[in-house]
């Protein structure tokens, strides 16, 4: 699950510029049930060097990182960052600003309604 997670992240990223904050932590909160917390450490694991290694290590220190999941993630972002690069060369930019404001308005209505 992981893998698909990163690789999910990985393309969006190499498509639009995104990945931790918007798909990365919904994603391991949504389909590996972890808490805010665990989901943010475990984020910025696989995103580690150089981003976020002493976030990482406050997080790690409390007990808020999934060692293994934020290595299955930092994989497939590696490999989804490259497909995500193809395609956002590939596809015309009015198409892929289109897709990044449509995948920004579902994210926000997932939050919406899980905050009520």
């Amino acid at each position: 699950m992981e893998v698909l997670v990163g690789v999910l992240a990985g393309v969006l990223s190499g498509l639009f510029g995104i990945g931790g904050g918007i798909i990365i932590v919904p994603a391991l909160l949504v389909f590996k049930r972890m808490s805010p917390e665990r989901a943010t450490g475990t984020s910025l694991t696989a995103l580690l060097l150089p981003v976020g290694a002493l976030a990482v290590w406050h997080y790690y220190r409390q007990g808020f990182v999934d060692v293994r999941s934020g290595i299955w993630l930092a994989l497939g972002i590696f490999l989804g960052a490259y497909v995500g690069a193809r395609l956002g060369t590939s596809i015309p930019a009015r198409e892929v600003q289109r897709g990044f404001a449509v995948l920004l308005v579902l994210v926000a209505i997932h939050l919406w309604v899980k905050a009520a």
